[in-house]
């Protein structure tokens, strides 16, 4: 089952924020807080929303999917941006990765959303095998950059 995550349930998000840090062996860049978090998904003006993969045998969350919109000036409408997917190991291969997508899928077509965009590590073969056989295509001609920590604040002075 896949249902839309509550404010209660940011624990539970922050827990498998931490699992999945240390499935991409980074555990010390996960730095978000539940207060972070509560405020981001819950907040007067949310920035990323959640939705759950709930076991359906246990009722225990069993993964979950956290996005955000962003906009595409070429097509002139918004698409998801999916920040995180992850299914926790022992629920891996029930469905719950699959059912994630198919409802960001499903609300990208009920809005009129063009584009369902991720990243993923070049070394997570399991998940580039699992996106692929969904018809998700690679964009290699494009180049992922980040701004971050000393790198960021240092071109921020820069401007004074």
């Amino acid at each position: 089952m896949i249902r839309t995550a509550h404010p209660d349930e940011v624990p539970v998000i922050h827990t498998m924020i931490r699992e999945l840090a240390e499935y991409e062996k980074e555990p010390d860049e996960a730095r978000a807080t539940e207060t972070q978090l509560r405020e981001a998904l819950f907040g007067e003006r949310p920035a990323a929303y959640a939705h759950l993969a709930v076991d359906d045998a246990t009722g225990e969350p069993a993964g979950f999917a956290l996005w955000f919109l962003n906009f595409s000036t070429w097509r002139g409408v918004h698409g998801i941006y999916l920040e995180d997917l992850y299914v926790r190991p022992t629920a891996r291969g029930g469905g719950h990765g699959r059912a994630l997508l198919t409802e960001l899928a499903r609300i990208c077509a009920e809005r009129g959303y063009e584009r369902l965009e991720w990243s993923v590590l070049n070394w997570n073969r399991p998940a580039i095998g699992f996106y692929e056989k969904l018809g998700a295509r690679p964009q290699d001609e494009w180049t992922v950059y980040r701004l971050t920590d000393g790198a960021l604040t240092d071109l921020a002075r820069s401007a004074d």
